[in-house]
């Protein structure tokens, strides 16, 4: 597959677990020459990558951040699918890159439900491989983590705060033609300040409070792990990053004053840079790149 020669950061789902007829689930794909890096699978996410012109098959890798199911739902579908397209049994395996915890479990077992159509496949095909999913696992900790690399270009990891789901992570991919960090499911913590030191774009999620806030009492546990929108806007004025990406986003706006509200919040807490509210298939490509 050949791929831009510069880095782009593409949104292949900006929603959250309400569905929504025009946000796919959570999901970032990070491209750079023949790397293809896929961060988060949510729903749809197969769609979003055909749109793009990419079959699961021209993956190389795929990074989890935490276990909630609207973020690794889409993960059987691109697995299945991959293999499905797969007519001569030639693909290299996919690493499945997770932080050590239920994603490992989930990730090695995640075809075992689909054991029948497995089989039948292969009784009617005549092929002789299955799915077989490359579970690469490694350790959360609060320090910036290398866990994946492939010749010029690294991903690193930091544990979040997501909590109770543990562990969470954060992920960043440096390149030659610039660096992205992607906050994952979190609150506003320093380990994201130390993840996204230096980096040209920042995926961060993103929750407006004050609407949450309105909402009967057992609604609002949800802003007890998510990231406030005003200060996402000062964390990123700290970082002084250049370009920065909201998804995830709660609630998603739906109007031209709902979007502005999310700047105005980000603006609010100080950061004056480039800001995207995302749209599905929303590209973003570092304006500092040789």
């Amino acid at each position: 597959m050949a791929g831009p020669e510069t880095l782009t950061v593409t949104i292949t789902g900006s929603g959250c677990p309400v569905p929504d007829a025009h946000r796919a689930g959570p999901g970032v794909l990070v491209q750079y020459r023949d790397l293809a890096l896929q961060f988060d699978v949510g729903r749809s996410t197969v769609q979003r990558l055909a749109a793009l012109g990419l079959w699961p098959g021209d993956l190389s890798a795929v990074f989890l951040t935490h276990h909630h199911s609207d973020h690794t739902i889409g993960l059987p579908d691109l697995v299945l699918t991959r293999w499905v397209m797969d007519r001569t049994d030639s693909l290299r395996p996919l690493p499945i890159v997770v932080p050590d915890g239920p994603l490992v479990s989930f990730s090695e077992g995640l075809v075992d439900s689909w054991t029948d159509d497995v089989s039948v496949r292969l009784a009617h095909n005549g092929r002789a491989g299955r799915p077989e999913p490359h579970v690469v696992g490694f350790e959360a900790t609060s320090q910036v983590t290398e866990v994946w690399s492939s010749g010029n270009v690294t991903v690193s990891a930091v544990a979040v705060h997501h909590e109770p789901v543990l562990p969470a992570v954060g992920f960043r991919v440096d390149t030659p033609s610039g660096s992205v960090a992607i906050s994952g499911d979190t609150v506003v913590c320093d380990e994201i300040l130390q993840l996204a030191r230096g980096v040209d774009v920042l995926v961060y999620e993103a929750m407006r409070f004050e609407p949450i806030e309105a909402l009967p009492a057992p609604r609002r546990f949800i802003l007890d792990y998510h990231a406030d929108s005003r200060l996402i806007g000062a964390q990123a004025a700290a970082l002084e990053v250049g370009t920065l990406v909201l998804t995830h986003l709660i609630p998603a706006p739906d109007t031209h004053a709902e979007r502005a509200a999310f700047v105005a919040d980000i603006r609010a807490g100080g950061y004056q840079g480039e800001i995207v509210v995302a749209d599905d298939l929303d590209v973003v490509t570092p304006t500092n790149q040789p």
